[in-house]
């Protein structure tokens, strides 16, 4: 069936003008009426917009990153409680008197406040007639290095007590004195020797330390 494109009235077929308005047909064939328009939605409208997914991976990366901190946290407590349990095991004190012995792991700590023995272990003539005070007086032995300090107390002065220490190390690296008071440091045994006298009152003070590599009772008995 053919139509007019003019008046969209039915044509016949070979009808070369149209039977009610007299439009003529091109090629004398009617066109068929035109297909109606339908309007496409725009090309943005149809596209679907994709979901975002940069602050999911940010929050992604922060949530490993706080885990991976936790963890290395919890695993270096762990180390340090595992040696700490460790050193402790290994650890033992033993105590004799005023003679204390403690052994670790990295070593050993002997420690006496016995001032007869601290005095002994000095391995330095002692001013004659000082006598030994027990306060301040230790022996201590860790990782091969032995400290020994002692107090004493003499009714001389400081003058007296000074000129006679000077004559026992006559080449200490250190050596100050005054009317009150008198400092002398010596290494010439191979042991870091400190003298020091001060004026008490009544009496004069002498403290006296002594760190060597060995005990220095061996040092004076060589």
């Amino acid at each position: 069936m053919a139509f007019c494109n003019s008046c969209g009235a039915t044509q016949n077929p070979g009808t070369k003008f149209c039977n009610k308005c007299g439009a003529p047909f091109a090629g004398g064939t009617p066109a068929s009426a035109p297909a109606p328009v339908v309007a496409s939605a725009p090309a943005s409208a149809v596209a679907t917009t994709p979901a975002s997914t940069g602050g999911s991976s940010a929050l992604k990366i922060i949530l490993i990153v706080i885990a991976v901190i936790v963890v290395i946290g919890i695993l270096g407590m762990a180390t340090v409680g595992f040696i700490g349990y460790r050193i402790a095991k290994r650890t033992h004190v033993r105590q004799e008197g005023d003679h204390v012995k403690v052994e670790t792991p990295f070593g050993s700590v002997e420690s006496s406040q016995d001032p007869d023995q601290a005095a002994k272990d000095l391995g330095i003539e002692l001013y004659p007639g000082a006598e030994v005070q027990k306060n301040g007086a230790s022996s201590t032995t860790f990782a091969g290095i032995h400290t020994v300090t002692a107090n004493f107390e003499t009714s001389d002065s400081v003058d007296k007590v000074c000129t006679f220490y000077k004559a026992q190390f006559p080449n200490a690296m250190v050596t100050t004195s005054d009317q009150n008071h008198c400092n002398l440091v010596s290494n010439e045994r191979k042991n870091m020797i400190t003298i020091t006298v001060a004026s008490g009152g009544d009496t004069t003070h002498i403290q006296m330390a002594n760190i060597s590599k060995k005990a220095a009772s061996e040092s004076s008995s060589n």
